[in-house]
């Protein structure tokens, strides 16, 4: 179909589409967003509803259409933005009864996975960011921006190496599981296996214009929105990259938006130097916000610390989480804070039970400031408002220094409060489409409109009567639609009763419709007056935002101080119903807890949990090599540590009888096998180079976590690994970065003799008649037991294998036995340079049965049963090969 044959409202359409090809464009017509073509298609296929067609497209094809109810869009964009897409709301611009020709229609806003602000489709109380990404090839570094517009935060870093050359993305990648952006713009296109990664995050990445990047650009709009005149106030005034991926995410933000955004009104830069580095694989395998199996939050450390009362106070958490800190003196402040709240009892109560009356007060703000709060978002900000004056009067008299601050960021909003009590009803509508939430009494204008819409009501109910009563025709009935106004309804049978100065006007299937000139007249007025009541209260409506607009920075302040003695309280709750005690923080390399526990495994488990002391110390006990049976407890032994540590940084108390902890400046951990099929990595190979990571960046003030390194190969190449991880961690200056080690390469054990800081522990275990008990505890020595045949019965592999995987094991001690030791050990050796030419070796080793071999370089613990199975058929075939030769 040519352009020219085009409807004027189809020409709009493509106009539209042209402008926003990557969006689907919902089309407003009349009381439906209808959409058009492939946008058809993807929202009938997305949203379950019927797909039909209309007219021809400008292919001359048939058109697809799918269309939804204006007053229930929202949830229909909340639904398609959760599966990634953008909507582009093409919105009609003036009143259809009032334009001549064509409506004039035009984009009002553009809304993605990361610049959603509507209440109804935000359903979590957790921040919502839109990340904007822009490497620095010279540096080696990556900027980042994060903003969150429902509320405002705004913040910038800059991470990863100073070497030139391409940008490494795991900095990056650990940032994205730090705070779970929705969305990513970027300048250039990004590494594929970054781009992967991304999206298996659930990060939509957006590509966007390059020159909304440059610094300079950037450094200009940044200045002029914030009206600065330098960025040194925010402390990013030489963040070359960061600037420009605030500039390009400000712009992106205002445009999708399509005004600007007055509540954004700081930038924060959070420096990596401040804060203790947990990197995307230890924030996943100590489940600190998401479980390892990415299951959401019930599970993890976050799950059981998050016991705020709000939602400023549940993300104010969640950033306390991810960002412990590094300075004893920040730490110590927090824990006062802590302290205080555990302290009283009663306080602690009173505050929270306060504190549950106040709603999002941030995110409310950010809607005024954006001009889509609605009456009801208003009456929950005066009910929010007015808990306050009880908050201070609770926290009166002499406070931590943590809680004084927040309590003197918290503002007076009487005015506030007065004034929405003046303006809004109790019980407003949810939307302000059809009146009734504006008080009687706020406008003299809007009350006399109101009686006159009012007693023209009246009167029509009268005249419905009247006309009854005059004709007889007892089902006459006075309708209203916007095409005829009112009119007089008769059915068919009544029709010979209609008087004569009853003009018609329309005839339908059940009968006719008629005015009369008195209807005629009063219907003018009562429709003005109904359509001025609407207009006017829009107005009222908009002038009330307007005025508390000035309010929003004092809004937010609040909300944030609100967070923090949410959040103070919320830690202290935790701390008295779980036990845990205030941690002891400092400037050295020692860790020393006794009795600890691993917090969620213990919630999980309540009255079970068996303690354990720890002693960790980078100039002393630096590495504890852990040995010993599988499901003993090792892995949440370590995990309880790691998990001590980061809790202790945060400022919240801990799992433990007593704990001391020397600040830890990175959490490293390498636990569990996985593989990554999507790029081409092996497990060995994850394995590999997730330990390649914590080597060429731990210090001497790291945690290392490592579960089994090794595990992935051939049980020669696994142990040469192990052993050389440990030399190198131990290093041969006077101190190292405290490790837990844990591993069943028993013969690793030997390591505490060749290496003064390396020292053995084992977990208990007792036998008793052929069962095994696990007594959870760490005691130090060393073991050579890992009990895999007697978990693979646990596990419930068939008894023939297991039965059968007995009797090998105890084949092959006898066998490795009758060799001697000398000769094990000979066959063990490696050497690290060949012997001379011409010397021959003092003795060489004798030849190996392959069978042997083949049984030494099994691995149990690594074998599924149907493995096991088919390798103990290959054994046997092996000996009896070997027996015929």
């Amino acid at each position: 179909m040519k352009a020219a044959k085009m409807t004027p409202a189809m020409r709009q359409f493509y106009a539209m589409k042209e402008e926003h090809p990557d969006c689907i464009i919902f089309f407003r017509m009349g009381d439906f967003y209808e959409t058009f073509g492939h946008d058809a298609e993807v929202v009938a296929r997305e949203l379950d509803i019927v797909l039909t067609s209309r007219g021809k497209d400008k292919n001359g094809e048939k058109m697809p259409l799918a269309g939804v109810p204006y007053h229930s869009a929202e949830t229909y964009v909340s639904r398609l933005v959760a599966r990634g897409h953008r909507v582009a709301i093409c919105e009609q611009l003036e009143d259809p009864r009032k334009a001549k020709g064509i409506v004039k229609r035009g984009v009002v806003r553009v809304v993605t996975p990361g610049t959603v602000i509507d209440a109804s489709m935000i359903a979590s109380p957790s921040a919502r960011y839109l990340m904007a990404l822009s490497p620095d090839g010279k540096s080696g570094r990556w900027g980042l921006a994060f903003l969150d517009i429902s509320t405002g935060e705004f913040f910038v870093e800059e991470v990863g190496g100073d070497a030139p050359g391409d940008a490494d993305a795991a900095p990056v990648l650990s940032e994205v599981e730090r705070y779970h952006p929705h969305e990513c713009i970027t300048g250039t296109p990004l590494p594929d296996a970054l781009t992967t990664r991304l999206s298996h995050a659930g990060v939509l990445v957006t590509p966007y214009r390059p020159e909304a990047f440059a610094p300079a650009r950037a450094r200009s709009l940044l200045l002029e929105h914030f009206g600065i005149r330098s960025l040194d106030c925010f402390g990013c005034e030489g963040m070359k990259a960061a600037v420009g991926a605030a500039g390009a995410a400000l712009t992106y933000a205002t445009e999708t938006q399509y005004k600007s955004l007055t509540h954004i009104t700081g930038l924060a830069v959070r420096a990596p130097a401040d804060r203790m580095a947990l990197d995307a694989i230890t924030l996943k395998n100590l489940e600190i916000t998401e479980t390892m199996q990415g299951e959401g939050k019930e599970g993890t450390l976050l799950h059981l610390l998050d016991r705020t009362a709000t939602s400023m106070g549940s993300r104010t958490m969640r950033q306390f989480l991810v960002n412990p800190l590094l300075s004893p003196a920040a730490i110590d402040a927090r824990l006062d804070a802590v302290e205080f709240f555990y302290q009283d009892t009663s306080l602690r109560s009173d505050l929270r039970d306060v504190l549950k009356e106040c709603a999002d007060i941030e995110r409310i703000a950010g809607r005024i400031a954006y001009g889509n709060a609605t009456p009801r978002d208003l009456v929950t900000l005066k009910t929010s408002v007015e808990t306050l004056p009880t908050v201070r009067t609770l926290l009166g008299g002499d406070l931590p220094e943590r809680i004084a601050a927040a309590l003197g960021a918290v503002s007076d909003f009487s005015a506030v409060s007065a004034l929405l009590g003046r303006a809004i009803v109790d019980d407003p509508p949810a939307n302000t489409k059809n009146g009734g939430f504006i008080r009687d009494g706020y406008s003299k204008e809007l009350d006399e409109l109101r009686e006159v819409s009012g007693s023209g009501k009246t009167w029509i109910a009268k005249f419905q009567q009247q006309e009854r009563e005059r004709t007889g025709i007892k089902s006459l009935k006075v309708k209203y639609n916007r095409v005829f106004g009112y009119y007089i309804d008769v059915t068919k049978p009544n029709l010979h009763l209609v008087p004569p100065e009853y003009e018609r006007r329309q005839t339908t299937a059940n009968g006719e419709r008629f005015i009369t000139p008195e209807l005629k007249e009063k219907e003018s007025l009562i429709t003005h007056a109904d359509e001025r009541l609407l207009s006017l209260e829009a107005e009222l409506f908009a002038a009330l935002l307007a005025e508390l607009n000035a309010y929003v920075p004092a809004f937010q302040e609040t909300a944030r101080a609100i967070g923090l003695l949410d959040v103070y309280a919320a830690l202290a709750e935790v701390a008295v119903r779980n036990n845990y005690v205030r941690p002891t923080l400092d400037d050295s390399v020692r860790t020393e807890i006794r009795d600890g526990r691993h917090p969620v495994v213990e919630a999980m488990v309540p009255g079970t949990f068996v303690p354990n002391d720890t002693c960790l110390d980078g100039a002393g006990d630096q590495i504890l090599i852990l040995t010993g049976a599988n499901m003993a407890g090792k892995s949440t032994y370590m995990r309880a540590v790691a998990l001590i540590t980061v809790m202790a940084q945060v400022g919240s108390f801990v799992p433990a009888a007593d704990a001391s902890v020397g600040i830890v400046d990175r959490v490293f951990t390498r636990v569990g096998a996985s593989d990554d099929l999507a790029s081409g990595r092996s497990t060995f190979m994850v394995e590999m180079q997730e330990l390649a990571n914590i080597l060429n960046n731990t210090t001497d003030r790291s945690l290392i976590v490592l579960d089994e390194i090794g595990r992935g190969t051939s049980t020669v190449d696994g142990y040469s690994i192990a052993k050389a991880v440990l030399e190198y961690l131990h290093g041969t200056g006077a101190k190292g970065p405290r490790t837990l080690f844990a591993t069943h390469f028993h013969r690793l054990i030997e390591v505490e003799k060749e290496l003064r800081r390396v020292k053995n522990y084992h977990f208990a275990v007792k036998e008793a008649g052929g069962e095994v008990v696990f007594l959870r505890k760490i005691v130090p020595g060393a073991t050579d037991r890992s009990y895999g045949i007697h978990v693979a019965r646990l596990a419930g592999v068939p008894r023939a294998v297991t039965e059968r995987a007995g009797r090998v094991l105890e084949e092959t001690a006898q066998e490795v036995r009758s060799g001697g030791k000398t000769a094990q050990a000979r066959s063990a050796q490696m050497f690290l340079f060949p012997p001379q030419e011409g010397v021959a070796p003092a003795q060489a080793p004798p030849q190996e049965s392959p069978v042997l071999r083949a049984l030494r370089d099994l691995d149990p613990d690594a074998m599924t049963p149907r493995s096991a199975l088919e390798k103990l058929y290959e054994l046997r075939e092996m000996a009896r090969k070997e027996g015929s030769a």
